[in-house]
């Protein structure tokens, strides 16, 4: 299973939410999961099975597949619901 974040560069905030999905995933004793960020240019379906994006990059993202749309890239507490929700989803849970 592989997830992946997100944003317009591919630098900061994908790579804070990359840390942050791990750290959910850690905290719901979730293995075998890999998580990558990507900026939205180079970010192509076959990359993740998830991807997460920023409310503004949502439209950007259709062509990705499975995206999960965050309001606030840094509230832990909306990602962990949307983190634990593809989980359940997912089987990993």
């Amino acid at each position: 299973m592989k997830l992946a974040a997100v944003c317009g560069s591919g630098l900061g905030s994908s790579f804070m939410v990359e840390m942050n999905i791990t750290s959910v995933l850690n905290e719901l004793g979730v293995t075998g999961v890999e998580v990558s960020h990507y900026d939205m240019g180079s970010a192509t379906p076959d990359l993740a099975d998830v991807f997460f994006v920023a409310g503004d990059l949502a439209d950007s993202a259709k062509h990705l597949g499975e995206v999960v749309v965050l309001n606030s890239i840094i509230d832990m507490d909306e990602l962990k619901v949307k983190v634990e929700q593809v989980c359940r989803e997912k089987g990993l849970l």
